[in-house]
């Protein structure tokens, strides 16, 4: 799996990694149909050639190179990643259905601002 967005781009979905990216790999875009539906960005690893120039313009910090640097609070969005990728309507629910379920059992850091969660998951 290319990288990964994790929890930081809840509540955030920046472009800034979207205007990085020299491949146009990070969707949906704000002027994709669905942007407004998801919760969270991806990365389709079939267009992304592995540059990481989305890294440093995340503001949140949400976007890890692998699934092993992915925290381990957070692994449960690579599912979500990986679902999104599929594309249809019905993986797109079921990757929202993930990260709605995460949101859930993290209440207490969803309701931390989202440029601070990664500091706050490693308390």
């Amino acid at each position: 799996m290319a990288y990964v967005i994790a929890e930081p781009c809840i509540g955030t979905k920046d472009s800034a990694c979207v205007d990085a990216c020299p491949v146009d790999c990070i969707h949906p875009k704000k002027d994709e149909p669905g942007f407004d539906e998801v919760e969270i960005l991806n990365i389709e690893p079939v267009e992304c050639i592995d540059c990481g120039a989305c890294v440093p313009a995340c503001p949140v910090a949400a976007i890890y190179d692998s699934v092993d640097s992915t925290p381990p609070s957070q692994k449960e969005l690579i599912e979500a990643n990986a679902v999104y990728r599929e594309g249809d309507s019905g993986a797109v629910s079921q990757a929202e259905q993930i990260v709605k379920n995460h949101m859930s059992a993290h209440a207490d850091l969803m309701a931390v601002a989202p440029a601070e969660r990664a500091a706050a998951h490693a308390k």
